[in-house]
């Protein structure tokens, strides 16, 4: 054998090497990914926390304010039934809100498994 030369075991190895690299960087790709869709639901989560919150001390206390001025010219049940219906949509304009926010967030990481068939079919031709 000239001294140039691979032996088969050389080459085997190499290719063992050189997948395992790739698979490696797959998983890299992956964290990196992750990482970036739960920075997006992690933003939705608090937008949805933050609007919850301030909706309910915002809504307690317009309620209280409201249904005591609206007291004044019809019955209290009146005024408090009116004020909460309000208070109703304003909930439901911050869940939906929130809820587009979380439609963005995309949990399988979509470039990873693109290049893991691409990998995939890589090894394939290179074992032909």
């Amino acid at each position: 054998m000239a001294s140039g030369e691979r032996t088969i075991s050389d080459v085997f190895q190499d290719i063992v090497h050189d997948i395992q690299e790739i698979v490696r960087s797959e998983v890299r790709l992956a964290r990196t990914e992750i990482r970036e869709e739960a920075v997006k639901a992690r933003s939705a989560g608090i937008l949805l926390g933050g609007g919850a919150v301030v909706g309910l001390y915002a809504g307690l206390l317009i309620l209280t304010a409201i249904v005591a001025a609206l007291s004044l010219v019809m019955a209290v049940w009146a005024a408090a039934l009116i004020v909460g219906l309000l208070l109703a949509a304003m909930a439901a304009g911050a869940l939906t809100a929130g809820r587009k926010e979380l439609q963005r967030v995309h949990p399988k990481p979509e470039r990873t498994v693109d290049t893991l068939r691409e990998n995939a079919e890589w090894i394939k031709q290179q074992t032909r």
